[in-house]
C-alpha cells in the first residue's frame, strides 16, 4: 500500500452487521458479508428501483454468505424483488453467490464481456491442476519444483465445492459508458483494468458517488498481477491508464463505495497515490537489476513478509506485472537462461533518476485484493 498521507474522509463511523443494511443515500444501501482471510470482509451494495432492487456484487460462495443474503433478502428490501445482479469483476468474492442468487431471486446476471468469460476460465482453474502452463510461468520465475507442488495442495480457498452453485450460463453485457437508471438516478458504466481486465465500476454524477469495486481502494493496493493464464501480459499499463480514465471523469467531491476497507471521500488525491506508489516500486526494481535477477529474487524489495503457498503467488504476479510495465517502457530486458527468466536494468537514465534509500517502505505482504 501507499504511504499513509492522503487527506482522505472517512463519514461513517460504524459498518452495518451482517445481514443487515445501511442506507448511504436514497435508494442506495450498503450491506457486509464475512470473508475467510486477513481481508475478513467484503463490502457490497443494492440499488433500489420502482420495481425491485438490484445486488452489486455478491460475496464468496458458502451456506454463511447464502444465509445472510437469505435474511437480507427477508427483511431488508422491503418486499421488493431483487430483478438483478451486477458483479464489478470477475474475483471469487464478487461472483462466488452469482449463481445462487440469481437462482433464488430468478434475476439475470450482469457483468462485462471480459469479466464473464474470464470468471468461467477460473472456475475451470479451480477445478483443474493447471497443467504444464502453470507449471512454466512459476518455474520460470524462479520457483523451485517442490514448492509447486505444496502451492497445489494449499489452493482450496476458493475451490468449488459439490454444493456450490457456477456462475449463471447467461449473461446481460455491460460495456464502458452504458446508462443505467435507477429510482430516477443515472449511473454511467465506468471500466477500468489492471485489477481484472474489465472492471466494471458505476457512477452517479447526481448522486455523487462512485461505487468502485476493487478499481479505487483507500487503504490497500489492489493486486495488479500476471496470471499463468496470460504469462506475457501488462496489466500494470493498464491499471495505470485506468488511473488516469479515472482522474479524468470523477469529480473530486465524490463519496467512493469501495469492495474493501471504508466509504471515503478523496478520489483524485487516493488516485496520485496510487500510481506515485506503483511508480516508486518500478523504480525500486530498477534499482535492484543491474545485475541479471531472477524474479523471485526481486520479491525482498517489495514485501516484508516471508511469503508461502497463496502469498508468493500473487508477489510473484505484481512483482512482473512491474517489470512487464518496465520491460515496456524499454528499461528492463528480459532473458531466458536455462529454463528461469533474467531481468536486466537498460536505461542509461537510470542513475539520474535512482534515489536508493529514499523510497517507500517494501509492503508487509501482497493483499488478496
Amino acid at each position: 500500500m501507499g504511504p499513509d498521507r492522503s487527506p482522505l474522509v472517512y463519514p461513517y463511523n460504524n459498518a452495518p452487521a451482517y445481514g443487515t443494511t445501511m442506507e448511504i443515500a436514497p435508494g442506495v444501501r450498503w450491506l457486509q458479508m464475512p470473508l475467510p482471510m486477513s481481508l475478513n470482509h467484503i463490502n457490497l451494495y443494492l440499488l433500489e428501483d420502482d420495481d425491485g432492487w438490484t445486488i452489486v456484487d455478491t460475496g464468496i460462495r458458502g451456506e454463511e454468505t447464502q444465509q445472510y443474503w437469505r435474511e437480507i433478502i427477508a427483511n431488508e428490501l422491503g418486499n421488493k424483488p431483487v430483478k438483478g445482479i451486477i458483479c464489478t469483476h470477475m474475483h471469487p468474492d464478487h461472483t462466488g453467490q452469482a449463481g445462487f442468487l440469481s437462482d433464488h431471486c430468478k434475476a439475470p446476471l450482469y457483468m462485462s464481456y471480459a469479466e464473464y468469460y474470464q470468471a468461467r476460465v477460473m472456475g475451470s482453474m479451480m477445478r483443474e491442476s493447471g497443467g504444464w502452463h502453470m507449471s512454466e510461468y512459476f518455474e520460470r520465475a524462479g520457483v523451485s519444483h517442490d514448492f509447486l507442488e505444496k502451492m497445489r495442495e494449499a489452493r482450496n480457498h476458493f475451490r468449488q465445492q459439490e454444493d456450490d452453485k457456477p456462475i449463471p450460463n447467461s449473461f446481460v453485457r455491460l460495456t464502458d459508458g452504458d446508462l443505467l437508471n435507477f429510482s430516477g438516478n443515472e449511473w454511467q458504466v465506468i471500466t477500468g483494468n489492471g485489477h481484472s481486465p474489465e472492471h466494471v465500476c458505476l457512477y452517479s454524477k447526481s448522486l455523487r458517488i462512485l461505487i468502485s469495486g476493487d478499481q479505487i481502494l483507500p487503504v490497500i493496493t489492489s493486486n495488479v498481477s500476471v496470471q499463468p493464464t496470460e504469462p506475457f501480459a501488462d496489466p500494470m499499463s493498464g491499471w495505470l491508464d485506468s488511473i488516469d480514465k479515472f482522474k479524468q471523469r470523477i469529480a473530486h467531491d465524490t463519496l467512493i463505495l469501495p469492495a474493501h476497507n471504508a466509504p471515503f471521500y478523496g478520489v483524485q488525491e487516493r488516485l496520485d497515490e496510487l500510481r506515485e506508489h506503483h511508480e516508486d516500486r518500478m523504480l525500486v526494481l530498477e534499482e535492484n537489476c543491474l545485475e541479471p535477477a531472477k524474479a523471485i529474487d526481486l520479491l525482498p524489495f517489495l514485501f516484508k513478509r516471508e511469503l508461502t503457498d497463496h502469498s508468493l503467488f500473487m508477489a510473484l504476479g505484481e512483482c512482473i506485472a512491474h517489470l512487464h510495465c518496465l520491460m515496456k517502457r524499454q528499461r528492463i530486458e528480459r532473458q531466458l537462461v536455462d529454463g528461469i527468466y533474467y531481468y536486466l536494468s537498460v536505461d542509461p537514465g537510470l542513475k539520474d533518476r535512482a534515489r536508493p534509500g529514499h523510497h517507500e517502505e517494501p509492503d508487509e505482504a501482497p493483499e488478496m485484493v
